[in-house]
């Protein structure tokens, strides 16, 4: 690439294109790429340059696709082995009805938390909501609200995508940033539940027309025990733990193991297979997961691409010389790209990678920490990343039976979930 040193500009109308394409629905891979090669042409960057910013920021996320790729193989055994099924029973069932709301929005957040999908989550627990919310006579707008908080609160302290691309952003391991989160994402747990309970009896009620094909679709299940389940999630916390609990502790032995997400998640998830007694379906859960994660990978690529053009460009300095002269704290641009970039997407993962991607030089430039950085996108990215033009807004309302009007509703009630984790994560690592 040379010494190419494109315009703010340009680099500021290549990421406009790629929201505006992404917005109109053009595949996000191919928006992100025009995106970048539109910003570096009008930039006064020839072909051969142009292709050189498109290689570098391609080669810039492998790291994080190649662990992305391993968080397949946990998230496919979780998901279809039924594991995460349980697990969310059981949390239900222990907590009973009297903690209905905090019982569903808890679980969500648990099997999130433990490398599934967030709408997946909400998928696998919305049928028990729609039997406690008949039961309880709660309204289906209470039970998103604490699923989608839930499944919010999860998100950010999950071997998820998004988490992985929070660190890697920021040249940091998995299980600091799943550390740091861990208290702005038991508040969102709070807010959800809080928010929930004022939600009870607002909106429509859960019919029996919603609950017929419950029954049969969950007894068909060949459930593992709770036991078996917990061996995956458990296993790989524990060992992405260990290198941190050694650095606190000073026990070198364990300082010193430097286990890798890349093996921590598939070894987990093969343990945790043969615990259950499932080994033999482990070649279509490894399928399942890579699936999954393809259009992540994808994605990821494509965010690289744009990230590339912004950082040859000189946006990152630009950003930072117009936030100094208007006396506003450098701080805030990590929470604020986190949540206008996941808008934009309407993916926590989509916008935590173009978030990283694009403003991570300009937010360490304010001489804010590389964990205070992830922490803040991260929790930013939650805020809005819920909105209409995403998967996640149509795969909710077809979980919960809601149409599009009142599923719209919610909208605002999940932002002050992202948006207290949001303000905790800033208050508590940008200010203090």
């Amino acid at each position: 690439m040379g010494a190419l040193i494109l315009p703010w500009w340009a680099a500021l109308i290549g990421l406009a294109l790629a929201i505006i394409l992404i917005l109109w629905k053009l595949n996000p891979v191919y928006s992100l790429m025009l995106g970048a090669i539109v910003g570096c042409l009008i930039g006064g960057g020839n072909l051969v340059q142009t292709i050189n910013v498109l290689i570098q920021g391609s080669q810039s996320v492998i790291g994080t696709i190649l662990r992305v790729i391993a968080a397949g193989m946990l998230a496919g055994v979780m998901m279809e082995s039924g594991a995460a099924d349980t697990i969310a029973r059981a949390i239900v069932n222990k907590l009973g009805d009297r903690l209905a709301l905090f019982s569903l929005a808890f679980a969500t957040m648990v099997i999130t938390g433990v490398g599934v999908f967030i709408p997946v989550a909400v998928l696998i627990v919305a049928p028990i909501a729609l039997e406690v919310g008949e039961r309880m006579h709660i309204s289906k707008l209470a039970l998103l609200v604490a699923l989608s908080g839930g499944g919010k609160a999860g998100n950010v302290i999950s071997p998820n995508p998004n988490t992985i691309a929070a660190a890697k952003g920021f040249g940091l391991e998995l299980s600091q940033v799943m550390i740091a989160d861990f208290i702005p994402a038991v508040v969102g747990l709070i807010v959800a539940v809080l928010v929930a309970s004022l939600l009870k009896n607002k909106g429509s009620k859960v019919l029996d027309a919603d609950l017929a094909n419950l029954t049969q679709e969950t007894n068909v299940k060949d459930l593992p025990s709770l036991g078996s389940s917990l061996v995956t999630p458990v296993l790989a916390i524990v060992l992405l733990l260990l290198n941190p609990i050694g650095s606190i502790f000073h026990i070198d032995v364990l300082t010193k193991l430097n286990l890798d997400a890349m093996y921590v998640l598939p070894i987990a998830a093969v343990v945790g297979a043969l615990a259950m007694r499932k080994g033999v379906h482990l070649k279509a859960y490894a399928q399942a997961g890579i699936s999954r994660m393809t259009d992540v990978v994808m994605i990821l690529l494509g965010a690289g691409m744009i990230g590339a053009l912004i950082t040859s460009s000189s946006l990152p300095t630009e950003i930072i010389s117009l936030i100094k002269v208007s006396h506003v704290s450098g701080v805030f641009l990590a929470p604020i790209s986190g949540i206008l970039m996941a808008a934009a997407a309407a993916s926590t993962s989509t916008g935590v990678i173009l978030a990283t991607g694009s403003f991570s030089k300009a937010i360490l430039g304010f001489g804010v920490s590389p964990l205070a950085a992830a922490a803040m996108v991260h929790t930013g990215a939650t805020v809005i990343d819920h909105l209409p033009h995403g998967n996640y807004f149509h795969v909710t309302a077809n979980a919960m039976h809601m149409e599009i009007k009142e599923r719209s509703r919610s909208i605002v009630y999940e932002s002050m979930v992202g948006l207290s984790m949001t303000i905790v994560a800033t208050v508590m690592y940008g200010f203090f």
